[in-house]
């Protein structure tokens, strides 16, 4: 195991550790509203430009695309070009394309500059969070990762909220020029306050383009069939199919090439790195439920519960609120309790929120809800700093943001197959449901005759004939049926991902972090 303490922190006063903070903070938080901000504007864009629901979706697919597959290479590109002046470029970069992208006059120009916009902001989330873990002193690297966790989970709270006043207020076109100013000014703090670190080797050498190719084409051809799948029903679809195999042969090609060259595009070899690893593969579990459960929890409340778009973002709140919370208090708790118990209980908390969302019916109340949603946020907020400040402790400083762009490009990869797979056990599910459901409502059953009855009854006096209210009252039947079965297919997906929080759980005793000793001893 490679020793952390080969290469120390640089010693940074408070000052100037919280205005890199700040500095770095800043392009982060950028990046991470405008991957979500768009998503309610994405109907009037579709108005605006005349586009249908699956062009349209490329808006939001083109920047994950480019955002994902620049993560694993930021830290070749900081090596041959400086990683202040890459981060520099990046968030130009990111900045320029959010004007093109407001002043975009087609659908094309549109997606072309979020796949430019991509490219710069795919490279912020990894950077600002080894630039933090450089920064702050070894005993006070949780509080870092609870200040990154709170932009990187809170961000895309109120993200939606945001982009909804902008849109009903102005233009979804501000949605985008909003980027400008903030973007300048991340900027002017990166150049005024961050400094490569001296132990970041500035390389001029071959750049492995087969790895960088089959890297592009592999996850590319990966994240396009997750986005599609659903709706071109999965392996039935000969799109879907070539994509599996290019996504395969790409990303098998990719590891062998990257692990086999002297100076590959993205060093695996941090992997052998156990407790990286681990901390990494239960990192991605948890995203996948994470992002499956933020997936399907607005949509039940729309489409079941009759909430407004802004009433389920509201009803969401509780969840981001509980975060904050338990990031901060982790923060504190981590240096004492270390990260098993944290990360444990964590996933208790998490098993035990979505159990209770896989109980719900059509008559929940709010606070079914907010209770769900509450203790929800206080099992991620505690899991997120925890498991990001263990899985990265054993890393040396030089490595770390190649570990970075890494761990977080492999958890976003988990986080849109939750999604996928979300998305197609609640279309399953819901066809499995009503089959058997309709098998148990038969004009032959007394139970069902007597609702008939009942119905028809009922519309009778309302004024329909006979007839008619026989019609009415069968419908209301199917409605009735169509809404049991969604609700029971939405139960399913939600014990799914309490099952994922089980699963997890053996990958809790491979985590560890020996500088806590260390900081146990001083006191």
């Amino acid at each position: 195991m490679e020793d952390n303490t080969q290469t120390p922190h640089p010693e940074i006063s408070t000052k100037e550790k919280w205005l890199i903070t700040s500095a770095i903070m800043m392009g982060t938080l950028m990046g991470i509203i405008t991957a979500s901000i768009i998503n309610v504007a994405l109907p009037h864009m579709r108005g605006s430009l005349g586009a249908s629901v699956e062009e349209i979706a490329w808006v939001s697919t083109g920047f994950l695309l480019s955002s994902v597959i620049v993560m694993p290479i930021i830290a070749m590109l900081s090596a041959r070009f400086g990683r202040k002046n890459f981060l520099i470029f990046a968030i130009s970069l990111f900045t320029t394309a959010s004007i093109f992208c407001g002043l975009a006059w087609n659908l094309n120009t549109l997606i072309f500059f979020r796949i430019v916009q991509g490219i710069g902001g795919g490279a912020l989330i990894p950077i600002a969070m080894a630039v933090l873990r450089e920064t702050f002193p070894p005993k006070e690297q949780a509080q870092a990762m609870s200040i990154f966790g709170l932009g990187v989970m809170l961000g895309p709270a109120f993200a939606p909220t945001l982009g909804g006043w902008i849109t009903d207020n102005y233009s979804w076109r501000w949605c985008f020029y909003i980027n400008v100013p903030f973007g300048i000014l991340a900027i002017y703090l990166i150049m005024k306050y961050i400094e490569d670190p001296p132990y970041l080797i500035r390389e001029k050498g071959k750049i492995d383009f087969p790895g960088l190719f089959s890297l592009a084409v592999g996850l590319g051809s990966f994240q396009i069939m997750l986005e599609r799948g659903q709706r071109e029903n999965w392996l039935s679809s000969t799109f879907i199919q070539y994509l599996a195999a290019i996504a395969f042969l790409g990303l098998v090609f990719f590891i062998w090439r990257e692990l086999t060259t002297d100076k590959p595009a993205v060093n695996l070899r941090i992997l052998k790195d156990l407790n990286f690893a681990s901390g990494t593969a239960l990192g991605s579990l948890l995203n996948m439920g994470l992002m499956g459960g933020m997936f399907i929890l607005p949509l039940f409340l729309q489409q079941l519960l009759g909430y407004t778009a802004r009433d389920s973002g509201i009803a969401l709140l509780p969840r981001s609120l509980a975060m904050a919370i338990a990031m901060s208090l982790g923060g504190s708790l981590y240096n004492h309790l270390g990260p098993k118990p944290l990360v444990g209980g964590g996933l208790v908390v998490c098993f035990f929120s979505s159990y209770w969302l896989s109980r719900l019916s059509l008559d929940v109340g709010y606070w079914d809800i907010f209770t769900a949603q509450f203790l929800q946020g206080i099992g991620f907020g505690f899991l997120f700093v925890s498991l990001s400040t263990a899985s990265l402790s054993t890393i040396q400083l030089p490595m770390m943001t190649a570990a970075t762009g890494l761990h977080n490009v492999i958890r976003q990869m988990f986080g849109s197959i939750g999604i996928a797979m979300s998305a197609t056990f609640l279309s399953r599910s819901e066809s499995v449901f009503r089959r058997i459901l309709l098998e148990n409502v038969s004009i032959f059953k007394n139970v069902t005759n007597d609702r008939l009855r009942l119905f028809a009854a009922y519309l009778f006096q309302r004024g329909f004939d006979q007839t008619t209210a026989e019609n009415k009252a069968l419908k209301i039947i199917q409605t009735i049926v169509m809404r049991q079965s969604t609700m029971l297919s939405y139960n399913r997906v939600f014990f799914l991902v309490a099952l994922l929080f089980i699963l997890a759980i053996p990958f809790v005793f491979t985590l560890r972090d020996d500088r806590l000793a260390d900081f146990k001893k001083k006191k």
